[in-house]
């Protein structure tokens, strides 16, 4: 969990570092120099996860979105969680998780996509916490798959996605962008003829 969007990290010292291996992170923030350190530092079989700001998934400012594309083109990124609002009591700051593992076996060239940001209760005005049965759905959703055993995707929560998958949305990694959307149970009522 290093902190998020630190923008004053000396990154201007470090441009010729050997650990910006998929691209040199930006001077103003240090999300993508903390994903480079710990994936210089992953063991061949290793897999991390890291909380980083939501802005990660997608921001394409100074080089981000190329190190993101490099970091899915070298098939390193295995799991994208989206996380609910309001989980941390020091900021309010929407978090993801990321997933990174070198040897995927089965799941070459893909990422799981996973929603969860309308899982959890309120336990204050301030802030939500996750159930038990939330972090169990994420955890054996995220083996299952990972597993390659009784896995399948789930509008809305999950989805599967291959790298022209993610290509198609410019290497964009957030959740919402590939599980789409639960269909609405019907109700009974026609909308086309409520005034």
């Amino acid at each position: 969990n290093p902190p998020f969007n630190v923008s004053d990290w000396g990154g201007e010292r470090l441009r010729e570092d050997p650990r910006w291996r998929y691209g040199t992170p930006p001077t103003g923030n240090a999300n993508f120099a903390w994903v480079q350190h710990m994936i210089y530092h992953l063991a061949p079989n290793g897999t991390i996860g890291l909380v980083l700001a939501n802005g990660s998934m997608s921001s394409n400012t100074s080089g981000e979105g190329d190190i993101r594309k490099n970091l899915v083109e070298n098939d390193l990124v295995d799991c994208m969680i989206a996380l609910p609002s309001q989980l941390f009591y020091n900021t309010m700051i929407p978090a993801c998780l990321w997933f990174f593992r070198r040897e995927k076996g089965k799941r070459n060239n893909q990422v799981l996509f996973i929603d969860a940001r309308k899982m959890g209760e309120m336990i204050s005005r301030k802030n939500r916490s996750l159930r038990d049965e939330d972090i169990q759905k994420i955890a054996d959703t995220y083996h299952n798959w990972k597993k390659d055993e009784n896995y399948e995707d789930i509008l809305g929560f999950c989805k599967s996605a291959n790298r022209k998958d993610i290509e198609k949305h410019n290497f964009i990694l957030t959740p919402g962008r590939y599980v789409g959307t639960e269909e609405e149970e019907d109700d009974g009522i026609d909308r086309k003829s409520v005034v």
